[in-house]
């Protein structure tokens, strides 16, 4: 009788905890839709301020100048000023083989000539998971020797891409802190940031590692860099709705935390092989200008702004499509 009055609480304190949950749920659905609603401004499109992730075969070899001049008329119509092309990425060790970019100073010296005024940071990353440890001095050093080679070869910054990096990763802002003295340009991708109190600790205890940032660890990071790329990205939404209020929260975020004088972008998805039906169906260029442009009309004019479209060799002709009529238009 006993173990069975025990059994009844245990379902009635379960079935409340799932009340409680899907009510969550729908509530954070219910504001990221209403997050996505109104008009945008008129004035609420690119400034001229916009990036772009470029793959590892414009350096490793495989693109030609023609391949460049054919980019450069490509982006003259755009407001892609910044170019990160992936260049990497370190080894276990942290060390990073100038074998893996053996084109990286043509590259660099042909867009000068074919696109001047657009800066070309080298992208470097690695897995940090069970991969390379940064929380190691000897990598991190490893890290900075080879930051410190490939400026030489010509680029105008670093952008860092290490996943999955922590909240409160303190042996990442020393990496940030010690990698101004290699480079004048520095920049990094973000994962999201925290949209609504709680999430992040939900998200955490249901994945086993960060999703969102903090806001306070983000402005750490901001501090220590000039050019903040959050990737609004492989979100989970399952909605179009859901997915433009998702960006239009992470730039409400990302622009009250920012100061003017550094650049922000929100990546948009160029891409189209999420792992998940879903995502591929609600996520898109479209939707991703559409929230950073509500975001903008509520917060004021920024210079310094933009998308960063994610990525080069996946993106489509109606990707440009959309990049060209949502958000230069």
């Amino acid at each position: 009788m006993i173990a069975r009055t025990v059994f009844r609480r245990g379902l009635r304190v379960l079935a409340l905890a799932l009340a409680i949950l899907i009510a969550l749920v729908v509530l954070v659905a219910g504001t990221l839709r209403i997050q996505f609603t109104g008009a945008p401004a008129d004035w609420a499109k690119s400034t001229g301020n916009d990036a772009m992730w470029l793959g590892h075969m414009w350096v490793d070899g495989r693109r030609t100048e023609p391949d460049v001049q054919r980019l450069a008329t490509q982006l003259r119509a755009t407001g892609i000023r910044d170019l990160y092309v992936h260049s990497g990425p370190f080894n276990r060790d942290g060390r990073l083989d100038p074998a893996k970019y053996p084109n990286a100073g043509n590259f660099v010296k042909w867009v000068k000539t074919h696109l001047p005024g657009v800066r070309v940071s080298a992208w470097l990353g690695q897995k940090v998971n069970n991969v390379l440890d940064l929380d190691d001095p000897r990598p991190r050093q490893n890290v900075l020797d080879g930051v410190a080679a490939i400026m030489k070869i010509g680029y105008d910054g670093i952008h860092y891409n290490f996943e999955p990096i922590g909240d409160g990763d303190t042996d990442f802002l020393t990496l940030l802190d010690q990698t101004r003295r290699h480079t004048k340009l520095l920049s990094t991708s973000t994962p999201q940031l925290e949209p609504y109190p709680g999430m992040r600790l939900a998200a955490r205890a249901a994945l086993d590692h960060d999703k969102y940032w903090s806001h306070g660890f983000f402005q750490q990071v901001v501090a220590r860099v000039d050019q903040v790329a959050v990737m609004t990205y492989d979100s989970g939404m399952p909605l179009g709705s859901l997915y433009g209020g998702h960006v239009a929260r992470q730039a409400e975020v990302a622009l009250d935390l920012v100061p003017e004088s550094k650049w922000v972008f929100l990546g948009a998805p160029a891409y189209h092989d999420h792992g998940v039906s879903w995502s591929d169906a609600a996520e898109s260029v479209a939707l991703a200008a559409q929230g950073a442009k509500l975001a903008l009309s509520e917060h004021g004019r920024r210079e310094r702004f933009g998308l960063a479209m994610y990525v080069d060799f996946a993106a489509t002709e109606e990707d440009w499509r959309e990049y060209a009529t949502q958000w230069l238009s």
